[in-house]
C-alpha cells in the first residue's frame, strides 16, 4: 500500500517545510533519531534548491519564497522523501557538502560547519539528484524496507506467471520457444553460474573462520557432533515422513505412464554413485584444485577442517592465516551479496521460462505427486517445531515468522548451495545465532542435509513404481531407504541434482528410466520447494545447536 504526504511550497518557510518533515515521519513511527537526521537532510537540501533556483542566499532563505514542493512516499515499509524545485542543473554533491547547517547545537561558526559537513556526507549516500526539464529534483531514502527483496521476489514471481501464461496461449510457439531459448535461459544460467562461481569459496572461507575461532579442540569436537548428530537424525525423519504420507495418500496413476518425453534420456544419462564406501573414500581429494573447479562439498568441508584447525596450530603465523581467511570470507561473502540483487530478474526469467515449457495440462496431471510431496514437507515443519520446542525450548512460531521472508528468497533461488549466505544473514541478524555456531552448521547443512530431497525422493519413487505396476517388497524398501541417505548426503545442492538422483533410485527399484519424463517439466518448481525445506531444516538444527550451547542472543531472537 502506498501513502503519499505532499507539501506545497511557494507560500511556506524552511522551517514549516522541516516541520511538516518531522511531523509526518513521526505519524510513520520513526524514531527521534532517524526525524532528526531526514530533517537536517532536508532543510540544507532545500536550501541548496532554492539558492540554485531563485539565487537567494542561505541566510536568506528561511523567510523567503521557498518554491520547494515535498513529497513523502511509504510504501512496502520504504519510506521516501522527495523535493522540487525550478532550476538549472548544477552539481548537487559539492554544493550540499560545502552548505553549513542552520541550528542551534553549536555557537562555534567552524565548529557548526564541522558538524554539519560530517552530518551531510554520512546521509548524502541516500540522497539521488537529477534534473529534468529545468527542474531540480532531490531524493532521499529515510528507511529502507528490510523485506524489499521479498516483495520485489514476489512480484516477480506473480508476474513471471503472467507472462508466461500470455506467451503460452496468446503467442505462436516458434516465438515463445525462441524467446525462452535466447533471452529467459541464458539469462536464468548466468545468474546460476555467478551463483555456483562463489559457492566453493563461500563454503570454504566459512568454515576455516569458524574453525580458527575455537581454541578448545574439544569444543569444537562436540559443537560438530551435535550439528552432524541432528542432521542425521533429520534426515532419517524426512525419508520416514516421505514413505508415511506416500502410504496414506498413495498417488500415482498407471494411465499416465504413457505420457513421456523424448529427452529424458537426457537427465537419466548422467550417473551417480551411491555406494557408501565409495562416498566415504571421496570425501579426501587427491589435489586442492579439483574440489573448488567441479565445487565438491565434501571434498572443500574436508579441506577447510583441516586448514582451520592447522591453522591454529602455526604458533606465529596462526594470526595472519587468521586474518587472510577471515578477508577471504568477507569478500566472497559481498560477492555473492552483490550476484544476489538482481535476483529478482532471474526469478522472473526462470519462472517465465518454467510456465513456457511445462503448460497448465502437464501440471494437473501430476497434482497428485506434487500435493503429497508438499504435505510431506509441511510435516517435517511441524517436526522442526517440535524439536525447537522440545530441544532448545525456544518459541518455534517465532522462529518460523523471522525466517520466512528468507524462506521465500531460498524458494525463488532453488539452490541450497546458493542460499547460504541468505541463510548465514538470517542466522545472524534475525535470529541472533553466533558467527562460531552458524558458520559451521550452514555449509555442512547445505551439503549433508537435505530433507527437502528426501521427501522427494520417496514420495516420487514410490508414485512412480505404482504408475508403471513395479511392487516395492520389504527388501527393496529397505534399499530404497539406504539409498535415499546416502543420495542425499552426496547430492550436490544445485537445482536439477533431484532428477538425478530420482534417476538412479528408480534404477534400483526397476521402475523404467522413462518414468522421469513425467516429472521432469515440473522439477523447477519442485526444486524450489526441496531448496526451502532443506534451508529450514538447516537454519532449524542451527538454532537448536546454537541454544544447547548458550551462542545466540534470545533479545535479538525474541525482538
Amino acid at each position: 500500500m502506498r501513502i503519499t504526504r505532499h507539501f506545497s511550497g511557494g507560500v511556506k518557510s524552511i522551517s514549516d517545510m522541516v516541520d511538516f518533515v518531522i511531523e509526518e515521519l513521526k505519524s510513520y513511527g520513526i524514531k527521534s533519531k532517524e526525524c532528526i537526521k531526514a530533517s537536517i537532510t532536508v532543510e540544507e537540501a532545500a536550501a541548496s534548491l532554492i539558492q540554485h533556483g531563485s539565487g537567494v542566499s542561505s541566510k536568506e532563505n528561511d523567510k523567503s519564497d521557498v518554491g520547494v514542493d515535498v513529497t513523502i512516499n511509504a510504501f512496502l515499509g520504504r519510506i521516501t522523501i522527495e523535493m522540487s524545485a525550478e532550476g538549472e542543473e548544477y552539481n548537487f554533491a559539492n554544493d550540499i557538502s560545502s552548505t553549513s547547517i542552520h541550528n542551534s547545537f553549536a555557537q562555534d561558526e567552524s565548529l557548526r560547519e564541522t558538524i554539519s559537513n560530517i552530518l551531510l556526507k554520512s546521509l548524502t549516500y541516500d540522497l539521488k539528484y537529477r534534473n529534468i526539464n529545468n527542474k531540480n529534483y532531490i531524493r532521499m531514502i529515510v528507511i529502507r524496507s528490510k523485506n524489499a527483496m521479498l516483495y520485489q521476489t514476489l512480484g516477480a514471481m506473480a508476474l513471471a506467471i503472467i507472462v508466461g501464461l500470455l506467451i503460452s496461449n496468446l503467442m505462436p510457439g516458434e516465438i515463445g520457444e525462441g524467446l525462452n531459448k535466447f533471452v529467459l535461459v541464458p539469462i536464468k544460467t548466468m545468474y546460476m553460474n555467478a551463483l555456483k562461481m562463489v559457492v566453493a569459496p563461500v563454503v570454504f572461507f566459512s568454515i576455516v573462520s569458524c574453525i580458527v575461532q575455537f581454541s578448545d579442540m574439544t569444543t569444537l569436537g562436540r559443537v560438530g557432533g551435535k550439528i552432524i548428530g541432528m542432521y542425521v537424525f533429520t534426515t532419517f525423519v524426512a525419508v520416514s515422513i516421505g514413505i508415511l504420507i506416500y502410504y496414506l495418500l498413495q498417488p500415482g496413476d498407471p494411465s499416465i505412464a504413457n505420457s513421456l518425453v523424448q529427452d529424458a534420456s537426457a537427465i537419466t544419462s548422467q550417473t551417480m554413485e551411491v555406494s557408501l564406501l565409495d562416498t566415504i573414500v571421496g570425501i579426501v581429494p587427491s589435489d586442492i584444485v579439483n574440489p573448488f573447479l567441479k565445487a565438491n562439498m565434501l571434498q572443500l568441508i574436508f579441506m577447510a577442517i583441516m586448514c582451520g584447525v592447522a591453522t591454529g596450530l602455526l604458533g606465529k603465523y596462526s594470526e595472519l592465516l587468521v586474518n587472510l581467511f577471515s578477508a577471504g570470507n568477507d569478500l566472497f561473502l559481498k560477492i555473492t551479496t552483490l550476484v544476489i540483487k538482481v535476483m529478482p530478474i532471474a526469478v522472473f526469467c526462470s519462472i517465465t521460462s518454467m510456465v513456457i515449457t511445462m503448460g497448465a495440462k502437464r501440471i494437473l496431471s501430476i497434482l497428485g505427486m506434487l500435493g503429497t510431496f508438499l504435505l510431506g514437507l509441511f510435516g517435517m515443519m511441524i517436526v522442526y517445531c517440535l524439536l525447537a520446542l522440545i530441544i532448545a525450548h525456544i518459541n518455534p512460531i517465532t522462529l518460523i515468522r523471522k525466517y520466512s521472508s528468507s524462506m521465500l528468497q531460498v524458494f525463488s533461488m532453488a539452490s541450497s548451495n546458493a542460499s547460504i549466505p541468505i541463510n548465514m544473514e538470517a542466522c545472524e541478524k534475525k535470529l541472533g545465532i553466533s558467527k562460531k555456531i552458524f558458520s559451521l552448521s550452514i555449509p555442512l547443512g547445505a551439503t549433508l542435509n537435505m530433507d527437502g530431497t528426501c521427501v522427494h525422493l520417496a514420495v516420487f519413487a514410490l508414485a512412480l513404481a505404482k504408475s508403471y505396476g513395479v511392487e516395492i517388497s520389504e527388501g527393496m524398501m529397505l534399499s530404497m531407504i539406504i539409498s535415499i541417505v546416502v543420495l542425499s548426503m552426496g547430492a550436490p545442492g544445485i537445482p536439477g541434482s533431484g532428477l538425478i538422483c530420482l534417476s538412479v533410485l528408480l534404477t534400483q527399484l526397476n521402475v523404467p528410466v522413462e518414468a522421469i519424463g513425467l516429472v521432469m517439466g515440473v522439477d523447477p518448481l519442485i526444486g524450489m520447494f526441496r531448496a526451502m525445506s532443506n534451508s529450514l531444516g538447516d537454519v532449524v538444527v542451527t538454532t537448536i545447536v546454537a541454544k544447547t550451547e548458550g551462542e545466540i542472543d534470545m533479545k535479538v531472537y525474541n525482538k
